[in-house]
């Protein structure tokens, strides 16, 4: 019986110390993944009025070793549309996602876009801030008169 247990007992050391000598001799494997990296992950549109043209552009470049693919971009609202490239991004090549804000609301801006791909930074948030002010009401003349500053004929 002794005998028995004193060779279980040698094996599990030998497994065990064999299992150590695999773990520490491996060298990480360099796998070739995507990677995106944006050149700002914010766009300001500061004070803009109302009905103002809501476009920005987010570019970003594919810094990985394999073809990105974008698979979802969503925004925080339904007031915020954002239009993604649909075909691979090939390593070292730039793209762009444009994003259309509905300016028609006036009020602060403060959204959201998630962005989601194949690349080791899979998801990733962008941002749209700035405030739509309503325009300045243009001053015309009522009822036909002349304004102060017209000149006299």
């Amino acid at each position: 019986m002794k005998k028995i247990l004193s060779i279980a007992v040698l094996m599990i050391f030998a497994l065990s110390m064999s299992a150590q000598e695999t773990t520490t001799t491996d060298k990480p494997k360099k796998v070739k993944e995507p990677e995106i990296t944006f050149e700002t992950l914010v766009h300001d549109y500061g004070q803009i009025y109302q009905n103002d043209n809501g476009v920005c552009e987010f570019v970003f470049k594919n810094t990985g070793k394999a073809d990105l693919i974008l698979t979802n971009c969503r925004s925080s609202c339904g007031c915020t549309v954002p239009e993604w490239p649909k075909e691979p991004i090939a390593p070292g090549k730039k793209a762009s996602i444009k994003v259309k804000y509905n300016t028609g609301r006036l009020g602060v801006i403060n959204k959201s876009i998630t962005v989601e791909s194949n690349a080791t930074n899979n998801r990733v948030v962008l941002q749209i801030k700035g405030n739509v002010n309503a325009r300045p009401a243009e001053a015309t003349p009522e009822n036909g008169s002349t304004p102060l500053n017209a000149p006299n004929n």
